[in-house]
């Protein structure tokens, strides 16, 4: 497979050491997302995921905003996308187009490595889906949070519901959901929905950076066991997880970084890794 970064319309992504930087970018849309951003989305993850050299990825939006959430074009031009002269059919195919644009989200998930969302300005809607499938979220102070579908009539379909109560407390959930309200900065820190708040959007690029590089610099095969231990917990028990654990390090646990960390500590230097 081609490591090349992909030439993508909506989304750009720069690579800087180790670190991707996975930008939303349609910036006069405050990055809505239309029919081309969902699945390219999926390939920009599908694309880091797959190149060794990317052990860290970054997701911002440029702009304003992160993202206003779903187009509402691509939201009316639904009936007709799915249009057909049988009704089950026509939901079927509303089910598939549904269950797409969950895997979409999901690339971030699946991808192995870490994902750090940075958020600036409006974060709604499916922008909320997006990053509830991030492995940490950080605001700058003038971010905003709604899980605005309720307002449009509908229940979030693709994640919101089911990572966000993983996320915040069960009770917190139900009310953004229920209310759709907005949520400011300082509160999504105090429920614990972002890890930070920095003042500025340039200072939380710059935070957000320096984390990035800091994860990017341990061993990239213990992150990605890291990443797939936890994502795997949160959906199974204690004793399947710890099961888990055991068979991958039975694999994985005496590798070359290993010796590599334990050879850098002796010799009082930073450690260094292959891919």
């Amino acid at each position: 497979m081609s490591h090349d970064i992909p030439a993508l319309q909506t989304i750009s992504i720069t690579t800087e050491g180790a670190v991707a930087r996975v930008t939303l970018n349609r910036p006069d849309k405050l990055n809505a997302l239309n029919d081309v951003m969902w699945p390219e989305l999926r390939q920009a993850f599908e694309w880091a995921d797959s190149t060794p050299s990317v052990r860290v990825v970054v997701l911002g939006g440029n702009g304003r905003a992160f993202s206003t959430g779903i187009d509402l074009a691509m939201l009316a031009g639904l009936r007709e996308r799915i249009a057909h002269s049988d009704a089950a059919r026509s939901q079927e195919l509303l089910r598939r187009v549904i269950l797409d644009l969950q895997d979409c989200v999901s690339s971030i998930e699946r991808c192995r490595k870490p994902v750090l969302a940075a958020i600036h300005g409006p974060c709604i809607g499916g922008a909320v889906d997006i990053i509830s499938a991030c492995d940490m979220r950080y605001a700058s102070a003038n971010a905003v949070f709604s899980v605005k579908e309720i307002d449009i009539g509908m229940a979030a379909d693709v994640g919101t519901l089911q990572r966000l109560p993983r996320i915040i407390a069960d009770g917190i959930a139900r009310e953004l959901a229920y209310t759709g309200r907005d949520v400011a900065s300082d509160e999504a820190a105090d429920i614990g929905l972002v890890n930070r708040v920095f003042a500025t959007p340039e200072a939380l690029q710059q935070g957000v950076a320096e984390i990035a590089q800091a994860i990017a610099a341990k061993s990239p095969l213990a992150i990605r066991g890291v990443k797939e231990m936890l994502n795997y917990g949160r959906d199974h028990s204690i004793e399947d997880g710890l099961r888990y654990i055991a068979s991958w390090n039975a694999s994985a646990l005496l590798s070359e970084d290993m010796q590599e960390s334990a050879l850098a500590m002796m010799q009082k230097r930073a450690p260094r890794y292959r891919d």
